[in-house]
This record gives C-alpha cells, structure tokens and sequence, in this order.
C-alpha cells in the first residue's frame, strides 16, 4: 500500500483529499504547514501532495527532500508560469485546484507506477553488479572478481588509468566501463586506436590543426582530445604512439592544456585518460622505446586483464553468452553447444581471447543446420594441448623442402611463446609473413602482435 503525505493548509481540501485516496486503497498523512511537513521523515512517503502557497513557505521548498520522495504541486494560482517554475524546481507534476477526482487519481496512479519502475531498475541495477559490475563484460574467475573490485574503486576518481592485457581480452570494455561508472558518465568517451592512425596524422587527429598548418589543412580541425573535453579519451595501444606525440600528451596530463598543431596558443582540456597496451610498457621504456616519465604519468593506476586461457569455466559462460547473441544478431533459432564442444572449448587455448572466441561463435551459427554445434564447427578440437593453438601444426607434407621437422616432433613440450619464437626464428628467411600467418593458423595481426610482444622484431628483408 502506498504511503501518501498531503501538506495543505485548508482543512477541508486535506479532509476531501483524504477521504478521496483512501478510498483508493492509499495510506495518507496530513501536515497543515512547511514547518509541520519537514519534521517529518520523507523516507517513509511514496509521494508528497502540497499546496503552493502555505504558512511558513511554498510548497516547493519540500522538493529535492533527502530521501528524494517526489512532490506533486497543488494550487489556486493556476497559471503557466507557476506551473512552469514548480516543474523547473523539481516537482514531479503540477495540477490546479479546483481539481477533478479522476485528474487526480490517474496523476497520483502514474506517477507512483513510474517511482516504483525506477526502484526496480535500480535493484536490477544493483543485482547485475554484485556479478558483473561493468559493461557487458562476464567474469566469475577471481581474477576478473578482483578486476571488477578495483574498477569500481578507481571509477569515480580521476586518476590516470593504464589497462594491460593480450589483444582481444576486452579492454576497451574496461575502459568503457570506468567511464560509465565515473562522474564523467554524461560527457563523451572518445576512443583513439594508435596503431591504426599513420605517424604523419596521429598529433592532428589527437590535437587538432589550425588552417594551413601542413599542406591539406585547409580548414581549422579540432582533435580527439579536445572532443573528449569533460569525458574520458581512451588511447589503445598507446605503446604504438610515436615519441614526439607522446611528448605532447605529456603536457595535456602535466598542465591538463593542448596546443592544435599550427597554432601558438594552447587551450584548457578536461580529460580523464585511459590508455591500454599488451606491449611491456616498462621494458620499452628502459630500452629507449616509450618515454619514461610518460609510463610513470600513466601507471598511477594498473589494471591487469587477465588472457582467456587463464580464467577458468568463464570460457563456458562467455561462449553461452556469445551463443545467444549470434543467434538473436542472425536471427537464427537459440542453437547449443554439444557436450564434446563444450569440453573443446573448454580445454582449447584461444590464443586471440574472447575476440577469437566471438568470431568462431558467430562462424558456427552461420553455417550450422538446426544440430547441436560441433568442436569441428568452432575449429577446434577437445584433444589439444591446452598451450598450442589450432593451426600450430602442420602435415610433414605441407612444410617447405629443407624445413627441420625437429620443432614438430617437441613442440608437445614447449608452451605456445616457446613454439612461437622457435618456429619464426628457424622460418622466417625462407617464408613471408603471410605464410608464416598461415602455418600458424593465425591471421597477419596476430602474428605481428606477438611478434610485438615477444621482442622478435621483422626481419628488414623478410618478405611481404
């Protein structure tokens, strides 16, 4: 039963407006004053009725009470104006008196329908949280139970913010979702992928330009980070950002101020930044590679995501997940996983994370029949070594003349880095990068990431 407080100084119009609410089923109090009204707890009320004009105040002076209870405005005065400044203050609704019984039952039946929705959003709200606190991203491991407890602590600060993680573990879901949970949250997030912008463009597209500041700059542009002002500027692989770039982003998180490339005047920004790499910041900086006092500016806060392999039964969940996605983005019939699938998913490494795991989801829908989704249907089999990926091995017949089938026959016992940095090292003179890709059952990207990531840099001679 809804509780209900009227505050109205003329007896009979409480008495009538009483009689009237509980006759419908409603728990009503009365107070015959401002003074009267606010000694009482707003707490225990669904919504408070008041008068405009009252002894001691105007009735608009209960909005915005603690305990947020909504306030519908009565009064003699009707006119827009009134009508028009209650609204501005607050009040939920604004009705004239005279009013009619059946006006006002269906103005009080609306509004507590819409107070009693938004409770229940934010128990779904706080529901969903207590298991997956961030946006869209699933986790029951306990090291995504800890990412999560930091990600809500670190949220609504504004401290700087660097994500490391294996490609396609999800961090741009962290970031997005340290955004979401900031009081940044009404303000846009701008995402920058480094890797993706050319060396000559990236401090244009991050700083903007003034007209006629390079040649092709014929109007005034202005740049990502400007266009995050009062948000969150997400830089992904930043590890990729050149060193003159990073010099200047050095300035925007030392004095929180840029300057457009062209231009001699530099300009305020309000930026909380996120950046994200899966290369060894810290070594690259010890080598020369990424600027020092850059790193220490961006590692006020880390955040370690953790790869696929690691995190348990998650795999299973996430692959569920992404089943029921497909199927509705497809629109194709809910589809199952087979035991044997299941057991394959489970024990395959998924060396691309949950980026590799989404598209062999979405590859199985596609071709699937109406039957219960094989291991063969996702490309992956429940008998491989949990270290070596699918396509790391190749038919004796298949290699080129002269390979050493040594690396084959031990590659049980070495783990997926180890298989890696051997094969590449023993066949990189003799293949270009894309047959290397292909005999490794992984795409050009990947295999330029690892390369990244493990040090091997690209021989200047190696094919294309």
């Amino acid at each position: 039963m809804a509780h209900i407080l009227i505050v109205e100084d003329e007896q009979v119009i409480r008495n009538a407006l009483r009689r009237l609410l509980e006759r419908h089923h409603y728990q009503v109090d009365e107070a015959a004053s401002i003074t009267a009204a606010k000694e009482l707890d707003f707490a225990a009320y669904d919504l408070v009725i008041s008068d405009l004009r009252l002894p001691g105040g105007e009735g608009t002076d209960l909005i915005g009470n603690e305990a947020g209870t909504p306030v519908l405005i009565m009064t003699s005065f009707a006119s827009m104006r009134s009508a028009v400044d209650a609204m501005k203050m607050g009040a939920v609704d604004y009705i004239a008196k005279p009013f009619d019984h059946d006006e006002m039952l269906l103005t009080v039946e609306r509004i507590l329908k819409e107070r009693n929705l938004l409770r229940q959003n934010e128990v779904l709200k706080k529901e969903i949280a207590k298991d997956y606190p961030t946006s869209g991203i699933i986790g029951s491991c306990p090291p995504m139970q800890e990412l999560f407890r930091k990600i809500s602590k670190v949220a609504p600060t504004d401290a700087t913010v660097l994500i490391l993680g294996e490609s396609g573990t999800g961090k741009e879901l962290v970031a997005r979702a340290m955004h979401e949970q900031s009081n940044r949250a009404g303000h846009p997030m701008v995402s920058v992928n480094c890797a993706a912008i050319p060396e000559t463009l990236i401090e244009s597209e991050l700083f903007g330009h003034e007209k006629g500041a390079f040649t092709g700059a014929t109007v005034q542009r202005q740049g990502l980070i400007e266009a995050a002002d009062g948000g969150t500027l997400f830089l992904d692989e930043i590890g990729e950002l050149p060193l003159e770039a990073q010099a200047r982003l050095l300035r925007v998180l030392q004095e929180s101020e840029i300057r457009r490339v062209g231009s001699v005047q530099s300009k305020k920004v309000n930026v909380r930044l996120v950046a994200a790499t899966h290369r060894p910041l810290k070594e690259l900086a010890q080598k020369g590679e990424f600027r020092e006092d850059l790193y220490y500016r961006l590692n006020v806060v880390e955040l370690k995501l953790p790869p696929l392999r690691e995190r348990g039964d998650d795999v299973v969940e996430l692959a569920q997940r992404l089943l029921e996605r497909a199927c509705s983005k497809l629109n194709r019939a809910q589809l199952t996983f087979s035991p044997q699938c299941l057991a394959a998913i489970r024990d395959y490494h998924w060396p691309g994370n949950v980026r590799e795991l989404e598209n062999a989801v979405e590859r199985a829908v596609i071709l699937n029949d109406g039957e219960p989704i094989s291991a063969e249907a996702m490309a992956i089999e429940s008998h491989i070594d949990r270290r070596i990926p699918v396509g790391m091995f190749e038919p004796a017949a298949s290699m080129p003349q002269g390979h050493s089938h040594e690396p084959q026959s031990n590659s049980a016992d070495l783990s997926l880095d180890d298989y890696f940095h051997h094969f590449v090292l023993e066949n990189e003179d003799k293949m270009t990068e894309t047959e290397l890709a292909h005999k490794l059952g992984i795409s050009r990207k990947s295999l330029w990431e690892r390369r990244q990531r493990l040090g091997i840099p690209r021989k200047k001679n190696s094919g294309k």
